[in-house]
């Protein structure tokens, strides 16, 4: 197949970063400014768009012929902003992803990266200089005297810069297919490029927006904060009450209590040291003033395209060691639950859309926070639609079981589900079915099952809020060990991966893991093969000096390019995190083959725009509840119910 490589330079007013690149491309100042590509291992060309030269009708046509295989980095960059240029979608089946590729790789998400990481020559790499030209051509610049009052600048501006960046236009086409040429050594299954195409069409579809709910309550918000910040004034007398630095000043002077820091873990320290009403209306003032309840509402109407939708919500592969797909622009991943019963929440969301702050604030005590659960409601279905939402129960833990063969849970998870209550029974050795909702017990096998899955210890279960739950510093460890004892196969499951990658390592032979699982040493990597057939790719992997385990990879606390310490209960989290997302993947291509659009999907659950009174919740969850030929005997259970807008069920 002969392949097209692409790499575009564009301008629009609207931030890429901060709206994404369907409002970006939405714009109506959008353009394309160069046109970089080559015909499979021909010269690289550039057609100079800002200056008055056309896209030949060779590669319009060609944008759409089946038959020409498209390449890009970030292609839904360039895919997306070609769909604008030509007023019809360029269709995703015809593209192919080389940051995709990358990340599948365990390798940065970044083609400047990238191209380091893998040794690429001198010649062949991204060029250094492009983010200021980029800054220069495509963003808006401010009006000065000096610069004529102009808010962009053109080729004519500046032409020496103009031509380095048609040169770093075409360096990037370089870049691009010299790193997609390298990558092709390390081919991934077909059926991730298949699970691509899907997340390009969810992606293109995008959700609805109700923007009158949405744009009602950032005003009913800055009215309550400007409430609260001047009722902090009248209280405390400070200029600015919002700093820390006065605020603990005040504090000290009006109850003599000496304040160590105002940061939420001390605020409780603060509250407990002074009983002076003062200082505790103030805190809670603080803590309304902090609330972030409009934060995800202003970036919903930042990103919402024209026609009312938000596109381009998730990033394929975005998480690299497991496959998992990242959150984008509103960061669907961390929304806030709505506890409310409906038809609170119904009256609500009534009185936000028609601004009657003074009723809101009559029914419900807390402005704020009923913003905050209001904000999943704002996702709202076309008309004549509604949302049904499916997703998979305590996929984690279920898929953990099955991959360690621990029978017990698997006994559970194909009955009744009820794994806290049937861990604390199982850990304290008391009869079946006697831990209820609510006993004390339940609440320590909970706090067991969410922090100890993955090797954690004392340490983990005080970050899951052991302590603040009600449990003694005392009890953790006999909870751990606890633990560790009724789940014997899962301990057993952790330190055979960390024997069989160390024995892949230092031997560089191939190496046997249940469930048709396999790692193998292929030059640079270390591949793990997952029960589908997808491979997680560890990056340079060795056993250090001191006898740890280290591999290549992205710094998730800074996001640079370092070494990574890892074992074998951290590869079983990498594994069950990977096998749970493709269990979600099987999913989306039973529930798109069957005509149930996917809209977005959230950690293990999707939402399907569905016309009303076509197919119900219950088919919907039997379909993705499904066996999966690949993973025989795993309990997968899927809840399903209908919405009128996004909420919790």
């Amino acid at each position: 197949m002969k392949t097209l490589a692409i790499d575009i330079e564009t301008y629009s007013s609207v931030s890429l970063q901060k709206a994404g690149v369907y409002a970006y491309a939405a714009s109506p100042d959008f353009e394309i400014l160069l046109f970089g590509y080559a015909w499979d291992d021909g010269p690289v060309e550039v057609i100079d768009m800002a200056q008055g030269q056309k896209l030949p009708q060779e590669l319009q046509d060609a944008l759409y012929d089946p038959e020409i295989l498209k390449t890009a980095f970030n292609a839904s960059f360039e895919r997306t902003c070609l769909s604008a240029f030509m007023g019809r979608v360029t269709p995703a089946d015809q593209w192919s992803c080389t940051a995709v590729m990358a990340r599948e790789l365990g390798l940065p998400g970044s083609l400047e990266a990238v191209g380091e990481v893998i040794g690429l020559p001198e010649d062949k790499q991204k060029s250094k200089t492009g983010k200021a030209l980029i800054r220069y051509f495509s963003i808006p610049c401010k009006a000065t005297k000096v610069n004529g009052e102009r808010t962009r600048n053109l080729p004519h501006h500046d032409p020496e810069r103009w031509n380095l960046y048609v040169e770093y236009n075409r360096q990037d086409v370089v870049t691009e297919r010299a790193i997609r040429k390298r990558l092709q050594k390390f081919p991934v299954i077909p059926s991730e490029h298949d699970l691509w195409i899907i997340d390009q069409h969810i992606n293109d579809r995008g959700v609805g927006v109700d923007t009158v709910l949405a744009e009602n309550a950032v005003a009913i918000d800055q009215i309550v904060k400007a409430r609260l910040l001047d009722a902090a004034k009248e209280l405390t007398g400070l200029d600015n009450p919002k700093s820390a630095a006065q605020l603990k000043s005040w504090i000290e002077e009006v109850s003599g209590f000496e304040v160590e820091s105002l940061n939420k873990k001390m605020i409780g320290d603060v509250r407990s040291g002074t009983d002076n009403e003062e200082v505790h209306a103030m805190l809670d003032i603080r803590q309304g003033l902090a609330k972030t309840s409009t934060e995800k509402y202003n970036a919903m109407l930042r990103t919402v395209c024209p026609d009312g939708r938000i596109r381009g919500l998730t990033q394929f592969c975005g998480a690299a060691r497991t496959g998992r797909w990242a959150g984008r622009l509103v960061q669907m991943q961390n929304l806030p639950q709505n506890k409310m019963p409906d038809s609170e929440l119904d009256a609500a969301r009534r009185l936000v859309r028609e601004g009657d702050l003074e009723t809101l604030e009559m029914l419900f005590d807390d402005t704020a926070g009923t913003l905050s659960q209001l904000i999943r409601t704002a996702f709202v279905p076309k008309p004549g639609c509604r949302f049904i939402v499916a997703d998979f129960s305590a996929i984690e833990a279920r898929v953990l079981a099955w991959l360690a063969d621990e029978e017990w849970r698997m006994d559970v998870f194909n009955t009744h589900g009820k794994i806290y209550e049937a861990s604390a029974e199982q850990m304290f050795h008391l009869p079946k079915g006697s831990v209820k909702k609510g006993d004390p017990m339940r609440q320590k096998g909970k706090i067991a099952e969410l922090a100890l899955g993955y090797g954690g210890s004392v340490g983990a279960m005080k970050s899951m809020g052991a302590l603040a739950m009600g449990l003694e510093e005392s009890e953790l460890k006999p909870i751990v060990n606890s633990w560790r004892a009724a789940n014997k196969s899962i301990t057993k499951f952790w330190w055979d991966t960390d024997a069989a990658v160390r024995r892949c390592i230092t031997t560089q032979a191939p190496v046997d893991l249940p469930h048709g699982m396999r790692l193998r040493k292929q030059g640079p990597l270390m591949r793990l093969r997952l029960p589908n057939g997808r491979e997680l790719s560890y990056v340079k992997p060795r056993v250090d000096g001191d006898d740890n385990i280290t591999y290549e990879g992205t710094i998730q606390s800074s996001g640079g390019w370092g070494r990574i310490e890892s074992y074998g209960p951290k590869f079983v989290e990498n594994i069950v995190q990977a096998t749970a997302r493709d269990c979600l993947a099987e999913a989306m291509f039973r529930l798109e083959a069957a005509g149930f659009p996917i809209v977005f999907h959230v950690h293990d659950e999707v939402i399907c725009e569905v016309p009303i009174g076509v197919s119900s919740a219950e088919e919907l969850g039997a379909l993705m509840g499904q066996p999966i030929s690949w993973a025989p005997n795993l309990p997968l259970r899927a809840d399903a119910y209908e919405c009128e807008y996004y909420r919790k069920d």
